[in-house]
């Protein structure tokens, strides 16, 4: 099974009042694993970036006047997700976007039902609690800390962290855990005291005892030609 994990960078919050990405970053996902399969792509937005932007992921305009425009990426990138569902962190942003940048050029959008929010799944599985990106990855012990500013490539790598979390882990589909356990492991601990497996026991022996073996000669002796004599 083949998914994708998504993210972008944009000028703003609204495609409708000119905003474009100026970033797109993709991690593809086998059977719920990373490949090492990535897509990467800086976006030239053709218009200035506002401060307010330039905070968030720190990309400037003379960076991006070098780059190439959402034109000349769109084969790729689409060639790239192909048709397989998108892990996204706020499906709605997103996809709004791309689908702005898509129709102006007169492609096909992206339909919002192969999206999969992690977003929603987070609040799912936790009601009330954070479900930002930084959030998800300390809930999970994702190691985050060289995510100074947003970045697509990288929030896209965290978040397929995350999303294996969300759906189980990457033992989801088996359902295992470490049999060792480890600090914390409570359910392990209860299990072991409920089974009454609070210390191992000697291997007891299992050849035959001298009386055991003279009862087995003689209920041979009362069968005709035991094969077990042969």
């Amino acid at each position: 099974m083949r998914e994708i994990v998504l993210d972008t960078e944009t000028t703003g919050l609204n495609p409708a009042t000119g905003d474009k990405i100026v970033e797109i970053g993709c991690v593809e996902l086998i059977n719920h694993l990373p490949s090492g399969e990535t897509y990467h792509q800086y976006i030239n937005p053709e218009r200035p970036m506002p401060e307010e932007a330039f905070a968030i992921h720190g990309l400037s305009d003379e960076f991006l006047a070098d780059q190439l425009v959402m034109n000349d990426v769109a084969e790729s990138f689409l060639e790239f997700i192909g048709d397989a569902p998108l892990i996204i962190h706020n499906a709605e942003f997103d996809l709004r976007f791309i689908n702005a940048e898509l129709k102006a050029l007169d492609r096909p959008i992206l339909a919002k039902a192969r999206a999969i929010d992690t977003v929603v799944l987070a609040r799912t599985a936790f009601p009330g609690a954070p479900a930002s990106l930084d959030a998800l990855c300390k809930r999970f012990g994702i190691d985050n800390t060289s995510r100074s500013l947003h970045g697509a490539l990288l929030d896209a790598q965290l978040l397929a962290e995350v999303y294996l979390e969300l759906i189980g882990g990457r033992q989801a589909d088996m359902g295992l855990k470490d049999d060792a356990g480890g600090p914390g492991d409570t359910q392990g601990e209860a299990q072991s005291e409920a089974s009454g497996d609070t210390a191992r026991r000697p291997p007891r022996p299992h050849a035959a005892s001298g009386p055991e073996k003279a009862a087995h000669n003689d209920f041979l002796d009362k069968i005709d030609k035991p094969i077990w004599r042969e």
